[in-house]
């Protein structure tokens, strides 16, 4: 395979060892000293194979894409994954076709796989084209057919939900209600062992949290949660502020505030068993491995789409999202590993990416790639950023 050089066995060591031991009568009750020595030295090579085949030899991934006719939001977003390690190594070794149940064909995991396989591979140097893999999905999405503009966050949504579908681990399980005795902790569990009783994938292990939605009756004071699960956080931005800058942590703050709902736009109460006011707040009850964050750069108006490019400053290691959590749930940090730019205007934009490898950043504009520093990361061009989880004392799955 380009770019890995893992040892497959198959079948498993103790598999073969046993096939060897009944078909060349290596008896270790009877065996003489020569026959032990070969049976013990078996047993080693194989175990060192067995340990050997989950090693991967990479190149630096310092390769750019080709653009085949508009297609730099795709490059973007893959350049981003390809620095997933997560998902990267479990692509290039192919450990899919191992886990897989279901029913679908995982033809848009392979064409994937295949495209990291070029940006990691070990002779690397030459521009990777993504087109087979492009081809294969737009059958699965036609909407991104055709040379029109894309929206990167929404293909990389599409994408991540594809290769879920492909590679999902469950059958399909029909979900049962809610109880209404529960604690909010032990429903927020209930219900994501539910969603992995039909969702459970290695996008799901990485991209997918789960968001508490709570409302507060004016009327009766009643408390209610659902329990929605996503893959990324679409953050609104605020208006500049005095010094013509926004953070990160603005944006969250909004995306968390306290939102007013009157009786046309609030939900039922469970208890009044009637539309009332109430107040709506979101916070984040299960944090995912990779943390996508989507700065909402364009506003739908009635006539028209805007974009934003209000300069949002954010933190490149120790994102703190514990207090967006639930209560005294710690600190729950996150280190910046990839972001997906977005310059130009609405109709006449390009994207780019920048990752973090082990060499420090880089640039990737398509088929060129180039080093940049640190301080050259923060723009007003940012539109996705991701971020992997560099503490780990919250749970982020739950198994049967």
């Amino acid at each position: 395979m380009p770019g890995a050089s893992g040892v497959n066995v198959e079948p498993s060591c103790k598999a073969l060892c046993r096939t060897l031991v009944s078909q060349n009568g290596l008896q270790r009750e009877t065996a003489d000293i020569s026959q032990s020595v070969l049976y013990t030295s078996l047993m080693g090579l194989l175990l060192v194979a067995d340990n050997e085949k989950d090693q991967l030899t990479l190149g630096v991934g310092r390769v750019g894409l080709r653009n085949i006719g508009n297609t730099c939001f795709l490059n973007a977003v893959v350049q981003c994954l390809s620095h997933t390690r997560g998902l990267r190594d479990y692509c290039l070794l192919k450990s899919y076709k191992q886990e897989k149940f279901s029913k679908e064909d995982a033809k848009l995991m392979e064409a994937f796989s295949q495209v990291l396989s070029g940006l990691w591979d070990v002779n690397d140097g030459n521009t990777v084209n993504p087109r087979q893999f492009y081809s294969i999905f737009k059958e699965a999405v036609p909407y991104f057919s055709g040379y029109s503009q894309q929206d990167a966050q929404e293909f990389l949504r599409f994408l991540l939900d594809k290769l879920h579908t492909e590679i999902n681990r469950r059958p399909y399980v029909r979900r049962t209600g809610k109880d209404p005795e529960q604690k909010i902790s032990e429903e927020a569990a209930a219900m994501w062992k539910k969603h992995l009783e039909r969702d459970d994938s290695r996008i799901v292990d990485l991209f997918s949290g789960q968001l508490r939605s709570s409302l507060h009756c004016s009327v009766c004071s009643h408390y209610s949660n659902t329990f929605d699960v996503f893959c990324d956080l679409s953050l609104p931005i605020p208006k500049k502020s005095s010094s013509g800058e926004v953070t990160l942590r603005q944006c969250l703050d909004l995306f968390s505030q306290e939102e007013k709902l009157d009786k046309e736009n609030s939900p039922m109460c469970e208890r009044c068993n009637r539309h009332t006011e109430c107040t709506k707040r979101l916070s984040i009850q299960r944090f995912p491995q990779v943390i996508v964050i989507h700065l909402n750069r364009f506003t739908m108006s009635r006539w028209s789409i805007s974009k934003s490019t209000t300069y949002v400053s954010f933190p490149l290691t120790n994102l703190d999202l514990g207090p967006y959590g639930p209560l005294d749930c710690g600190p729950v940090l996150y280190d910046l590993y990839a972001i997906c730019n977005h310059a130009g205007t609405v109709n006449m934009g390009h994207y780019t990416a920048c990752c973090s490898d082990e060499s420090g950043w880089c640039f990737y504009n398509d088929s060129s790639v180039t080093a940049v520093s640190e301080n050259q990361l923060q723009t007003n061009q940012a539109y996705v950023l991701f971020y992997q989880r560099s503490n780990s004392t919250t749970t982020t799955t739950v198994r049967k």
